[in-house]
Order: C-alpha cells, then sequence, then structure tokens
C-alpha cells in the first residue's frame, strides 16, 4: 500500500470512529450525579433504540398530582447484558426507579436500577458508570 492509500485509510477511519462520538453525551454534560432520585409509578411508554433506550412513567405525589417523567437508560445492547429484554418492562407496570436527575431540574433523570412490579431488580446500564 502506498503512502497515498495509507493517508485515505486514516482518513477513513477517523471520519467512521468520530461520527459516533458526536452523537453522543457524557452523563455529566446532562445529569447531575448529586441529585439522586428515586420514583415509583407507571410505565407510560417504553423506546428500545441506541444509542439510549428511554422509558416514561407517571409518579403520583402525596396529593394526587401526577407528574411525568423521562429516564434514559443505555443502549439495548448494555440492557440486554444486564438481562433486560424487550419484554422486561411494559407500559402498566408499576416500577421504581433509582437514578440521577437532570442538571436543568427538569422531570428527566439517568436510570441506575429498576425494580420491576416483580420484584426483580434489574440495572439500567447507566452512563453514569462511564464517566
Amino acid at each position: 500500500m502506498n503512502g497515498k492509500h495509507v493517508g485515505l485509510a486514516v482518513a477513513f477511519a477517523m471520519a467512521v470512529t468520530a461520527t459516533p462520538a458526536i452523537a453522543h453525551h457524557s452523563f455529566a454534560a446532562e445529569f447531575d450525579a448529586g441529585k439522586p432520585v428515586q420514583l415509583k409509578g407507571t410505565v407510560t411508554k417504553i423506546e428500545w433504540m441506541n444509542p439510549h433506550a428511554y422509558f416514561y412513567i407517571d409518579v403520583k405525589d402525596a396529593s394526587g398530582n401526577v407528574t411525568s417523567w423521562g429516564l434514559e437508560m443505555g443502549s439495548p445492547n448494555g440492557l440486554m447484558r444486564q438481562g433486560w429484554t424487550r419484554n422486561s418492562m411494559k407500559v402498566g407496570d408499576e416500577i421504581v426507579v433509582e437514578g440521577s436527575r437532570a442538571k436543568d431540574g427538569s422531570t428527566i433523570a439517568n436510570a441506575r436500577s429498576v425494580v420491576l412490579g416483580s420484584g426483580e431488580r434489574l440495572f439500567a446500564a447507566s452512563s453514569q458508570d462511564k464517566q
């Protein structure tokens, strides 16, 4: 391989590996590990996609007011390595989530673990562990 081909191969490799980094964010960019949150609620929506799976729950406070929360987990591949399947959690399930709240104070959090209605605790392949 001559120098021109090596240069093209290196440029191509850099472009291919840089693209996922642009689309992905670090835990610390959006979430605050110093703001832990524990939520009990009903699953309303599940999005099993890359680079992160998301799910949404409705949480009822002591006064009966309902707040919708969005929870980020790891990638589907990371979740499967933690014991998840696409059927582990379903819309309508009552669950408990532990995680870290968004820095902006919105009702978004990075899930660290989820206790399913069956009592099974699954870890959420959180990006917090990869800071």
